[in-house]
């Protein structure tokens, strides 16, 4: 079970890694490398980024998802077991994969690649540790929350759940990317900095998604208690007899009660109804 989650981890690494390697290389060559590494980000730069992660996860979620789950990340992992979707043990086994998938993802990247790690997580300019800690706990705890939503919770729309996630997953890095490079996932801080070297905030990646999942776990629970699917219980129905009815029909209706009501008496204030009073 762990070698397949490595292989899987590979795979969403290779792909979300690379891609950010490949368009920072690019920069390198035009702009410099000192500008690669610590410049500010583009607007291309961010949706090319945004867009390569969230196609990456995409991709590597539906082929792997009946295999491992798609559990490519630490912070999901441990979103799982505190619902109780998995047991400790294969959470162990889940979160060492996922680390060992991110480090020998880029260890190939840089063995292919000219030039230095430029995909490792570094705080944006004048971003503060606590700054770092929030933005990567609540991007982590939305992206938690869609995957508890749409794969955990069973229903018609989980088979395209990777949609739904690689979508949450491409809004939180338009976001975050600036100003944390968009982790919300350990591992993929993790392999970069084993092969590329630490960063001093390097524990913000650590603690930021794992708080976030404090954060989505706390209110997936509450739903659950809850039970939100009584409040709209016919939002995943598929049959057309539970669509609306016609509005233009609902309209007639209304409006000929309205009239029905007016012709059954004598309306509020007429002179019998006065008459009536003063008798």
């Amino acid at each position: 079970m762990a070698d397949r989650t490595r292989r899987s981890q590979n795979v969403f690494f290779l792909l979300a890694l690379g891609s950010i390697q490949s368009a920072k290389l690019s920069i390198a060559e035009i702009q410099g490398l000192e500008v690669a590494e610590k410049g500010p980000h583009s607007l291309d730069l961010i949706m090319y980024i945004s867009a390569s992660a969230s196609v990456s996860l995409l991709a590597s979620a539906w082929m792997f998802y009946r295999v491992t789950g798609g559990l490519f990340n630490p912070a999901v992992s441990l979103a799982a077991l505190l619902i109780g979707q998995i047991e400790f043990r294969r959470f162990a086994l889940y979160v060492v994969a996922q680390l060992m998938g991110g480090i020998s993802a880029s260890a190939i990247i840089h063995g292919l690649s000219p030039g230095p790690v430029l995909f490792r997580n570094k705080l944006g300019k004048n971003i503060n540790l606590a700054q770092g800690v929030f933005i990567e706990m609540f991007c982590s705890a939305i992206l938690m929350l869609a995957i508890l939503m749409l794969a955990a919770e069973k229903h018609k729309a989980t088979p395209i759940a990777p949609i739904g996630i690689s979508m949450t997953l491409f809004a939180c890095h338009t976001f975050a990317l600036p100003f944390t490079g968009a982790s919300m996932n350990p591992a993929r801080s993790f392999g970069p900095a084993v092969i590329g070297g630490f960063e001093r905030s390097h524990w913000v990646y650590w603690v930021g998604p794992f708080s976030g999942v404090l954060l989505a776990v706390t209110f997936y629970a509450w739903l659950k208690h809850t039970k939100y699917w009584h409040l709209n219980p016919e939002q995943m129905a598929t049959q057309h007899g539970e669509s609306p009815e016609d509005p233009v029909a609902e309209m007639e209706r209304i409006v000929h009660r309205g009239r029905s009501r007016g012709t059954d008496g004598p309306r509020e204030g007429s002179s019998s109804q006065r008459q009536d009073e003063k008798v």
